[in-house]
C-alpha cells in the first residue's frame, strides 16, 4: 500500500528484456536502504526489488504490467517516480494507493498558470473507470486532486515542488501516464453497474 507521495524521481540506468519480462535498474538515494523482496512503486506500479548493487537496484515487470502501464516505454536515462511502501504507523499524506495501475492516459494539454501548471489527461472511459470533481487520483504514482472531471478526461493542478521533484517536469503533450483510480470510487462504480436496473 502506498500514499501517492513520491519520495524521489530515480534514474533508469538499465533495461533488460527477457521473454515477456522487463528488468529495470534504477539509481536513487535510498537504494542502500532497500531489501530484496521489498515493494517499491515505479510511476505508481508496485514492483518487487530483486537485486541491489550500491546506489542501484533492479525490479522485474511482467507482461501484464507492461501491457497496462507506461513502464514498457521506459528508456535508459528516464526519470521514474519512486515511493516505498507506506508504514502503517505513519501519516497518510496523500490517499490510499494500491500500486495497481488501472490504465494509461495521454497528456493532451499543459498550461502554465502563474508559477503552477495545469495538466489535462484523456483516458478510455469504456474501461469503466471514472473520476469525480475534487476526488483523488494517482497519476504516475502522484496523489492528485481531480478538477474539471469529465467522462474520459480530467485536469490536475501541479505546484512547483511536485513539478520539480517528480517526472511531471518531463511530461509533454502526447506523453503516456499511469492512472490508478480511487479504490472507493472503483467499488462504488462496480456496485452501481452490477445492481442498476
Amino acid at each position: 500500500m502506498f500514499s501517492g507521495i513520491v519520495e524521489e524521481a530515480g534514474i533508469v540506468t538499465g533495461i533488460e528484456r527477457e521473454q515477456g519480462n522487463m528488468h529495470i535498474t534504477v539509481r536513487c538515494s535510498f537504494a542502500g536502504e532497500l531489501k530484496i523482496d521489498q515493494s517499491v512503486a515505479h510511476n505508481g506500479v508496485c514492483l518487487t526489488v530483486v537485486r541491489i548493487d550500491g546506489d542501484e537496484y533492479t525490479v522485474t515487470a511482467v507482461r501484464e504490467t507492461l501491457d497496462k502501464s507506461n513502464l514498457g516505454m521506459l528508456e535508459t536515462g528516464d526519470r521514474v517516480n519512486l515511493e516505498r511502501s507506506m508504514r502503517m504507523d505513519g501519516l497518510l499524506d496523500g490517499h490510499l494507493v494500491q500500486g495497481h495501475v488501472d490504465q494509461t492516459a495521454v497528456c493532451t494539454d499543459i498550461a502554465e498558470a502563474g508559477g503552477s501548471w495545469y495538466y489535462t489527461f484523456e483516458y478510455d472511459a469504456s474501461k469503466g473507470n471514472i473520476t469525480v470533481e475534487k476526488g483523488s487520483i494517482s497519476v504516475n504514482g502522484v496523489s492528485l486532486t481531480v478538477i474539471d472531471s469529465k467522462s474520459g478526461s480530467f485536469r490536475n493542478a501541479i505546484i512547483p515542488y511536485t513539478y520539480e521533484h517528480t517526472n511531471f517536469c518531463e511530461l509533454r503533450k502526447g506523453s503516456a501516464v499511469n492512472l490508478e483510480f480511487d479504490i472507493i470510487g472503483k467499488y462504488v462504480a462496480r456496485f452501481a453497474e452490477r445492481y442498476s436496473g
